[in-house]
């Protein structure tokens, strides 16, 4: 049959891990722009989102949708009245519909709304804040197994203007469940999540044993909360074990929590990795020193292997390598890797998470960078690995993994010396997370072929 060798790459091949590669599916300019949350995968396969800034009603911002190739729409711009400047991501009800809260705009004194839209954009605001129940909602909502939303306030509330926690139907009905008074926590600016045991966990970006009042406002806390409104702090930050958190936690079945800050830990206020079992205390896993990555304000996701998968945002004035923000990679004993650090041009500023499609890859945002320098919205991919060739008389049978709707080039030439590369039409769009495709073995028998995963 004579001699037959393959390779798969990426292309372009832009990750130090030689299995990854981040591919931008779109890039934001001037309108809309900056998109600060995470995506999340609707149930036709979809991502929706929402950007800071832009849209038709100024600068209030949008909720938009994209594609897995890159196909962009806004499904709703703000108006100010109806919400400004959505910060947080979007959360999928039961009944299809999208729920999420604007931080600005609203009847009430520009404290911010909770909204609902459809994946047609009709829009529909079911609470407006006032004040005393709570204003700035920066976080997303958590629907509860009785098909209710639970959310934060990063301001507002009954304990002089420290946040607060609500509740709120599908059909708008809302309930304050906690005001926060400053030692038991200040400014909630994350989602909560719904543990195993049925309570709420979260954290505050200030507050805690460490608060005096207006001049120290403490380092934040985790802390737990009953459906019913019944919190209890279980940690207070203080520096060296990190600071600032204002991401959400990630539960494991063994009943511990992992988060992030985005400050303190032992080198030099870079943020920080931890762990948190109830009853037995934080630990911190990791601190961010700089070059592997400083200010991870977004919170963890965990992967199919079991590790965990998160950014950091980056400081343009940083002297070090990562000026633009990160993505790593963490097991849950804390060993970290670097996976991609961004330059700008591809994006800056990752300050939400990344999201698993069920594609397998992972998908996020960048808040500013990217061609327009309005962010981006990016994937992150495995690159393909051959898993057969085989060859007949007449046929080359190749085989690779890859992901639904990824689109491979199969390329050859007959010697390796040769410069150039021969491809053979047309390109493959995979359909599963494995692609098997053969093809005619005309002239020679001797070939070296190459798959590449294409752009989108």
């Amino acid at each position: 049959m004579g001699l037959l060798a393959a390779l798969a790459i990426c292309w372009p091949t832009q990750v130090a891990g030689a299995d990854l590669s981040l591919q931008i599916l779109y890039g934001l300019k001037s309108n809309p722009k900056n998109p600060r949350a995470e995506l999340v995968q609707g149930s036709d396969g979809n991502f929706y989102g929402t950007t800071a800034f832009g849209g038709t009603g100024g600068e209030n911002g949008t909720v938009f949708a994209i594609t897995p190739a890159g196909v962009f729409a806004i499904l709703h711009s703000f108006q100010g009245l109806d919400g400004a400047l959505p910060w947080s991501s979007l959360v999928q009800g039961r009944d299809g519909l999208f729920y999420g809260t604007a931080q600005g705009g609203g009847t009430n004194g520009d404290f911010g709304t909770v909204f609902q839209i459809a994946t047609n954009g009709d829009f529909t605001v079911l609470h407006y804040f006032g004040g005393s129940d709570g204003r700035y909602p920066q976080a997303p909502l958590r629907q509860d197994a009785d098909g209710n939303f639970y959310g934060t306030t990063a301001f507002g509330g009954t304990n002089g203007d420290q946040g607060t926690v609500f509740k709120i139907t599908p059909k708008g009905l809302f309930t304050s469940l906690f005001s926060f008074s400053g030692t038991n926590g200040r400014r909630p600016v994350a989602g909560l999540i719904q543990a195993r045991d049925g309570n709420f966990y979260g954290t505050t970006a200030e507050g805690g044993l460490t608060y005096e009042g207006p001049g120290v406002l403490g380092q934040g806390t985790v802390f737990r909360m009953t459906p019913e409104g019944a919190l209890t702090p279980l940690f207070s930050f203080s520096g060296p074990d990190g600071s600032g958190p204002t991401a959400g936690l990630v539960e494991t079945s063994a009943g511990s929590f992992y988060g992030t800050t985005q400050g303190g830990g032992a080198n030099g206020d870079n943020g920080t990795v931890f762990k948190i079992t109830p009853g037995a205390g934080l630990s911190t896993l990791y601190s961010f020193a700089g070059p592997d990555g400083n200010y991870p304000v977004a919170g963890l996701t965990r992967g199919a292997d079991g590790n965990f998968y998160g950014t950091t945002s980056g400081d343009r004035s940083f002297a070090g390598t990562n000026t633009f923000g990160t993505i790593f990679r963490i097991t849950p004993e804390g060993r970290l890797t670097t996976l991609y650090s961004f330059n700008g041009t591809d994006g800056a500023s990752p300050v939400a998470g990344l999201v698993p499609g069920n594609d397998g890859n992972f998908y996020g945002t960048t808040f500013e960078g990217g061609p327009g320098d309005g962010g981006t919205l990016f994937r992150l991919v495995k690159c393909p690995l051959i898993t057969g060739v085989s060859a007949s008389e007449e046929n080359v049978t190749l085989a690779w993994t890859s992901f639904t709707n990824g689109s491979y080039r199969v390329e050859y030439k007959p010697v390796l010396t040769e410069t150039s590369w021969t491809a053979l039409s047309p390109d493959v769009i995979a359909t599963n997370n494995k692609t098997v495709v053969t093809y005619l073995l005309a002239g020679t028998r001797q070939r070296f072929f190459r798959i590449r995963l294409l752009p989108p």
